[in-house]
């Protein structure tokens, strides 16, 4: 069974006419022939589709006769379309949403000038840290392979005593106009220059080192100070430490993204540390001192007699450090029974007779 028009643009028969128009630009902007995914087929069978169902006549028609019906050829008197068929395709819909560049601009690239963006690119890496080292805070250094500023130019591109001149490729204008041909004919579109890029002059000699380029490729040794109280999935930004930007612009930013190791008996919730403890039956009901780990070592604290499973013991400022204040968390310690696995004859002695008691 042949495939639908519907079916073609990806849309359900009960669309609304912006949702159809919307289905055949995202489709258009992929199979366009001039783009790397172009298919020309289909862009053709996709282009046939929108013809009908962007029409409110021949979408009605479609819908009571199917792909039979009359009004399938195209504008121009070619069947379904074809390549050339936008005759058909009506603007002023666009009137008030950006206009007819823009869709076109979004579609193929052309349309509004669009300036090259200078600053250098981020670099995102991660860590990953202890448990003991995201309460206490710890320094890491890193090593990076990256552009950094040409030292010899410092960043300029140009050779050393050389002088800047005025573009001639753009005038000094740090833009040209260029003509782009599409279905539609052909359009003109303002872009950066790639001579200048963008800054309407240029030396008249390139720096030997970066060719002209502001920038080189070096490793370069990082100290990243990760704060206390850090946690997993947050990230540090450190300003200026991403890739330099090309001739002398701005450096992108390196941005630190953070793991922390899973402790072997503490795990952490918000600003707290959290523990379990397995205390003997006797130690609950008769009351004891009991060492507990904490993150700053054995901390010990008192069981009151009659304690009961799953009641939780406070001990104060030994969780994890406020990130962004003053003070730290507490440490929360869960407490349940441990029971033995062998007993003494002694020991069961006592149990049983405790049994025969009701204890």
């Amino acid at each position: 069974m042949p495939e639908d028009y519907y079916q073609r643009l990806g849309v359900d028969k009960k669309a609304t006419p912006d949702e159809i128009k919307k289905a055949f630009r995202k489709l258009a902007h992929k199979y366009h022939p001039d783009k790397g995914t172009g298919d020309e087929a289909k862009f053709k069978e996709i282009n046939e589709a929108y013809q009908v169902l962007s029409d409110e006549k021949k979408r009605s028609q479609y819908d009571q006769y199917g792909q039979k019906f009359s009004g399938q050829e195209g504008a121009g008197g070619q069947p379904g379309g074809g390549f050339g068929g936008f005759e058909g395709f009506d603007f002023s819909n666009f009137a008030g949403q950006g206009g007819f560049e823009d869709m076109f601009g979004d579609m193929f690239g052309g349309g509004r000038s669009r300036r090259q963006n200078t600053r250098g690119q981020d670099i995102q890496v991660d860590i990953e840290i202890s448990f003991e080292d995201m309460v206490r805070g710890v320094k890491r250094d890193i090593r990076l392979r990256k552009y950094v500023m040409c030292k010899t130019c410092a960043g300029s591109g140009g050779e050393k005593g050389s002088e800047e001149v005025t573009c001639t490729t753009c005038n000094g204008n740090g833009q040209v106009r260029k003509t782009m041909q599409t279905i539609l004919g052909a359009f003109q579109q303002v872009v950066t220059c790639d001579v200048c890029h963008g800054r309407g002059k240029k030396h008249s000699k390139n720096c030997h080192v970066c060719h002209g380029h502001g920038r080189v490729q070096e490793e370069e040794n990082i100290t990243i100070d990760i704060p206390a109280g850090i946690d997993t999935g947050q990230a540090l930004s450190v300003q200026g430490k991403g890739h330099a930007g090309e001739y002398g612009t701005q450096a992108g930013d390196l941005i630190v993204e953070i793991y922390v190791k899973k402790h072997a008996t503490l795990t952490r919730r918000g600003e707290q540390i959290l523990s379990n403890e397995n205390l003997r039956f006797v130690d609950m009901a008769l009351g004891a001192s009991v060492p507990i780990l904490t993150i700053d070592g054995e901390v010990t604290i008192k069981i009151p007699a009659g304690t009961q499973p799953g009641e939780v013991f406070r001990i104060r400022d030994k969780g994890v450090p406020h990130l962004h204040g003053r003070g730290r968390g507490d440490h929360l310690v869960t407490v349940s029974v441990a029971v033995p696995k062998k007993l003494s004859k002694n020991a069961k002695k006592t149990l049983e007779s405790l049994k025969e008691e009701g204890v």
